[in-house]
């Protein structure tokens, strides 16, 4: 299951290194090259609901086996693609299949370890490996086209997606569940049109800017398809997204703050990989291996923090004090100036630390809490809700904040006498982290009344009563 994760995040960043010599070898052009990011994202964002209702009725098990061989072969196929069509194909079709293959493996998790101490661990490394998967996807991708090709970073998914089939021999069979199994057709048309406008509107935000046309007539009508979508889930007898599920207090908590801890989070990556390059000077595989130290302490956090303390302490005791840790991590690269001297070791490797350790705290609970008391079907459903506020959050953030930078490096020279390039874009990155320290702050104070409505204990015993 974590191995599944690891793809499914992965793949969000790894591309991103490859694309510059992907662009050289197919040919493509500068306007076309954001497809091989963008369709990934659109395709994963758009059908995560239609996954989680399919597994559901399909069988949890036999989803995450189907989604797992079709993301190694779609894989391959754009690890050869011949142009650029075919590789722009291949990465909606591994977002389709991630949609699948994400939900299906967090309600495996949620099935499978029932035991309070053993679902600690379990929910911790899962976590970890979810933390770290961009991270390593930057490293991985930068090492990748350096020493091999841009076409490993496709082709090195197939062993690893194999390896998780074959460790599906250890999960348990799928029970039959109750229900006829029908699509909620309506639901989903509208669903995949919606979260897929929102989605490309954010995604064209960051070069466009918030105030384009097309971004606002994308918003617009992401939001009419998505308030379409409420209505027709209020009516429907099988609902895709029963919406009980989310006015679930604790629930709709967990997707709030990991929502916010996302578009924060992805905002920093954004600066680590600018900041380390342009301002620094250091090169790609360089700039992805100083993420490792944030990929460790997510690793720390989640397992021997929020895993050990699962069951022990109420998920607001984890969520909330890694969300300040988060902001604090990003307070400190907010003090940068063109003039700071050590860095690494006096803002970034503290920044990365309590960023990595907040992370790392944040997503065990908020998975823990978002599919906690759920049967049946509605497994499915919670699972994708929540890879749906994961992906959403990643979006925004990355075009929010580097909106944010932009704007504010761009009228930096007016404001200040002999401005530099440089100065000019450390003030945008403080800009933009400072934004991002503020959406943090705001989390742990929207979610707070939300989420500590529940215990720890209170959440496993009506897990269990449902279950039972």
């Amino acid at each position: 299951m974590s191995a599944a994760q690891l793809l499914v995040v992965l793949d969000g960043t790894i591309v991103n290194i490859a694309l510059p010599s992907a662009q050289s070898a197919l040919g493509m052009s500068d306007a076309s090259r954001q497809w091989a990011i963008t369709a990934y994202a659109l395709a994963f964002g758009g059908l995560l609901l239609i996954g989680g209702r399919i597994s559901g009725s399909l069988g949890h098990r036999r989803t995450f086996v189907i989604g797992l061989s079709g993301f190694a072969a779609s894989s391959a196929l754009g690890g050869a693609a011949v142009n650029p069509e075919m590789l722009f194909g291949a990465r909606a079709l591994q977002g389709a299949f991630a949609a699948a293959l994400a939900p299906a493996g967090l309600s495996l998790l949620t099935t499978t370890f029932t035991e309070p101490r053993e679902r600690g661990r379990a929910f911790g490394v899962f976590a970890a490996v979810g933390a770290a998967g961009s991270a390593l996807g930057l490293v991985t991708g930068g090492l990748l086209t350096e020493y091999a090709s841009w076409r490993w970073c496709l082709y090195i998914n197939v062993p690893v997606a194999l390896i998780a089939v074959l460790g599906t021999t250890f999960v348990p069979p799928d029970r039959p569940l109750r229900g006829d199994g029908r699509l909620d057709i309506p639901g989903a048309l509208l669903s995949a049109a919606g979260f897929a406008a929102v989605a490309y509107a954010f995604n064209e935000a960051e070069p466009l800017g918030w105030d384009s046309p097309r971004v606002l007539s994308l918003m617009a009508a992401g939001v009419l398809l998505l308030a379409g979508f409420a209505v027709v889930e209020v009516r429907a007898s099988r609902p895709l997204l029963p919406i009980r599920l989310l006015l679930h207090r604790a629930r709709a908590g967990a997707l709030l703050s990991i929502t916010l801890m996302f578009v924060a989070m992805f905002g920093f990556y954004l600066f680590m990989s600018y900041y380390t390059q342009t301002v620094l000077d250091y090169s790609p595989v360089q700039a992805g291996l100083t993420l490792i130290i944030n990929a460790l302490a997510a690793l720390l956090g989640s397992t021997f923090i929020a895993g050990k303390l699962h069951g022990r302490v109420a998920p607001a005791a984890l969520i909330l004090p890694g969300l300040i840790a988060a902001a604090v991590g990003m307070f400190i690269l907010t003090r940068l100036t063109p003039q700071s001297t050590d860095v690494l070791p006096l803002h970034l490797v503290p920044a990365l630390v309590l960023t990595g350790v907040g992370l790392g705290c944040v997503i065990p609970p908020t998975a823990g809490l978002a599919t906690a008391g759920v049967t049946g079907h509605d497994i499915g459903a919670a699972s994708a809700a929540y890879n749906a506020s994961q992906q959403l959050g990643a979006a925004l953030g990355t075009a929010l904040l580097n909106t944010i930078a932009a704007g504010a490096a761009a009228t930096y020279p007016a404001s200040a006498r002999n401005a530099t390039s440089t100065a000019a874009s450390v003030h945008g990155y403080t800009t933009a982290l400072t934004v991002g320290f503020g959406i943090l702050l705001v989390a742990a104070c929207v979610t707070a009344p939300l989420i500590m409505t529940r215990t720890a204990r209170g959440t496993r015993r009506r897990g269990q009563d449902e279950r039972s």
